[in-house]
């Protein structure tokens, strides 16, 4: 018995002894140095200086000493490209993660020398968005201490997305108040939205769109209904009846129509918050540049386009069929041939659509604390 606890024992300091590190050619480790150079421009000034170190292990000719520092460092600029250099507390609330799960950082360096396919693994790691890639010019170029902090910000709040977004799918930008939607990477249209107001921010997460309702009934959440509906109902039947309030099964709910704070349609995608895109009978707001008025959701502009664009993947749903829908008052569910995937986002630079970056007001306040970094930073 002692010796099947001893033989265990010694089994378990092998399994957790550390595996040793790759070898590295020195064609790769020059790969590497050019790497860790360019990651300057994408506001990870902080792993370039391991540039130099690297240098002098070569010049020192020990192989053992290189390639131990070369993985340390392949392993720091990896987990760098995934999660950022100095902006880490701006991720409280940032609820959307890189899915799938990302490997350990030390076995995928390791695979990635072995078979010689480092700029494969740095690519991978590093965000490849249209969006990302004109934030990563902007910082190249941009001499203003104050924009580069934002657009280093921005930068790390691409890397906390999935790489991939998936072929089909919704971007909402709360600070920007807009919603875009792509397809198979190309930008198809953009939409104007109202966001949350400071006191009830839009929060940041990731949904699936299974479908669209047409002409829906608004189920009040009780937060709601507290401040004004519930008494109009009580106390003012007949207004509230007017405007399409009703209490069922001691829940607040609002009918179809043309005073439906949903408007004619709104998106199914479930999740944990209760915020939806849909339509609103209050179009005037969108003629103002800071939208955020709402309890959270995102109301849309011309919503019926956006949910002609999502619906058009199924045969005979077309711009006519969705407004005899509209006609008839009936609430209709039509369920998407294959979901698309929403990201509700907070982005305060963006590139428009001839690579000028746009910066937008932090309505939310999330940009404080934003850093730039710099060669001497340690933020790692």
């Amino acid at each position: 018995m002692k010796r099947i606890l001893l033989a265990f024992a010694a089994l378990s300091l092998c399994a957790a002894a550390p595996l040793p590190a790759p070898h590295w050619s020195h064609a790769q480790v020059e790969r590497l140095i050019e790497w860790l150079v360019s990651a300057a421009d994408d506001g990870l000034g902080s792993v370039t200086p391991e540039a130099a170190l690297l240098r002098e292990r070569i010049a020192a000719g020990d192989e053992a000493s290189l390639d131990a520092e070369a993985t340390r460092v392949a392993v720091r600029l990896v987990n760098a490209y995934r999660d950022g250099c100095c902006n880490a507390s701006l991720r409280s609330g940032w609820r959307i993660s890189p899915t799938p799960a990302w490997g350990d950082a030390t076995s995928l360096v390791a695979d990635a020398v072995s078979a010689n396919r480092l700029d494969q693994l740095f690519l991978q790691s590093r965000p490849s968005h249209p969006f990302y890639e004109g934030l990563r010019r902007a910082y190249r170029l941009e001499s203003n201490a104050g924009r580069r902090a934002t657009l280093a910000a921005n930068m790390d709040r691409w890397r906390w997305m999935p790489r991939d977004l998936g072929s089909r799918y919704l971007l909402v930008n709360a600070a920007a108040f807009e919603a875009s939607l792509w397809d198979h990477g190309q930008l198809v249209g953009r939409w104007k939205v109202v966001v949350g107001k400071s006191k009830s921010p839009t929060p940041i997460f990731a949904a699936q769109v299974s479908g669209v309702i047409f002409n829906p009934w608004w189920e009040i959440p009780p937060s709601i209904a507290a401040e004004g509906v519930a008494s109009m109902v009580r106390n003012r039947p007949a207004v509230a009846a007017g405007r399409g309030y009703v209490l069922e099964n001691g829940r607040y709910r609002q009918r179809p129509g043309a005073n439906n704070a949903l408007g004619r349609m709104k998106l199914v995608m479930p999740n944990s918050y209760n915020v939806y895109l849909h339509d609103t009978p209050s179009q005037s707001l969108f003629a103002r540049d800071v939208r955020a008025f709402s309890h959270g959701c995102v109301r849309v502009e011309d919503a019926l386009g956006l949910a002609t664009t999502l619906v058009s993947a199924r045969p005979g749903w077309d711009r006519a069929q969705v407004d005899a829908v509209i006609e008839k008052g009936e609430t209709i569910k039509v369920d998407l041939p294959n979901p698309v995937p929403v990201y509700v986002t907070y982005f305060t630079a963006e590139p428009d659509a001839l690579g000028a970056i746009r910066y937008f007001p932090d309505v939310y306040h999330r940009d404080r604390g934003a850093k730039s970094p710099t060669s001497e930073g340690t933020c790692l």
